[in-house]
């Protein structure tokens, strides 16, 4: 378990806005956000539908850029970053796991894993040790040479986290990854976050599910494009 008595920030962000000009008027989707996520937190993003709660979360996972604002990872200034910068950042830092899997469908479950390697330059041999190592981490190691058509939502699921961890990030986003399967599939994966947060992993999750934030270390909730509640594990929010 990290130590939670020396916190060190992975994320600073500092008056975050994100403005959309929508039949000549602006629209708002971030007001202005101050949030420090701590290195090894579990953070769970929670908020009601147009709360800006996604524009947050594409924000913190560099697939898109603030209007103004400062945004720090790991010490870095990313807020301005050029897309192709932003690309390099996001590719060597965060995992991403979806609620729709983001599987490619005519590959196996091992080349799926393997493939953010491929644009990382790994050979081929080390590549596919690695899928491996990663595909065991999630209890499908003999599931390697299966296409998704094959597996259940909670094993596609399992290959999405085994993807999102084989470049070895130190931050997993994700993205309503229950959102799709039943309770007992649910259970297995949360219990992988858990792990993973364990193991001293970074991990920011949305959801809509009260009962799934609660098991966070922390509970962001956003209302109106500002964090309006910062909770702590257990407590069941109500988003409406």
């Amino acid at each position: 378990m990290v130590n939670q008595e020396k916190k060190i920030n992975t994320i600073e962000l500092r008056g975050i806005k994100k403005i959309y000009n929508i039949g000549g008027e602006e629209l708002a989707a971030l007001a202005g956000i101050d949030l420090d996520i701590h290195k090894g937190e579990f953070a769970a993003l929670m908020g009601p539908s147009g709360s800006g709660k996604s524009t947050l979360m594409n924000i913190l996972g560099c697939l898109d850029r603030p209007t103004c604002g400062s945004y720090k990872l790991d010490g870095e200034e990313v807020a301005g970053l050029s897309d192709d910068a932003l690309a390099v950042t996001r590719n060597k830092k965060i995992g991403f796991v979806f609620q729709n899997f983001n599987l490619l469908s005519r590959i196996t479950a091992l080349e799926n894993v393997a493939l953010p390697l491929v644009y990382a330059g790994v050979g081929y041999h080390e590549r596919m040790e690695r899928a491996q190592h990663f595909l065991e981490a999630v209890g499908l190691g003999d599931r390697g040479d299966h296409q998704p058509n094959e597996l259940s939502g909670g094993q596609r699921q399992r290959v999405a986290i085994a993807r999102a961890l084989v470049n070895d990030p130190h931050i997993i986003m994700a993205d309503e990854p229950t959102g799709n399967l039943d309770t007992k599939s649910t259970k297995e994966i949360m219990e992988i976050f858990e792990r993973m947060h364990e193991l001293g992993r970074t991990i920011i999750l949305v959801t809509h599910e009260p009962e799934i934030a609660a098991c966070a270390s922390r509970q962001l909730l956003v209302r109106d494009g500002r964090i309006t509640r910062d909770e702590g594990k257990g407590v069941v929010m109500d988003v409406v």
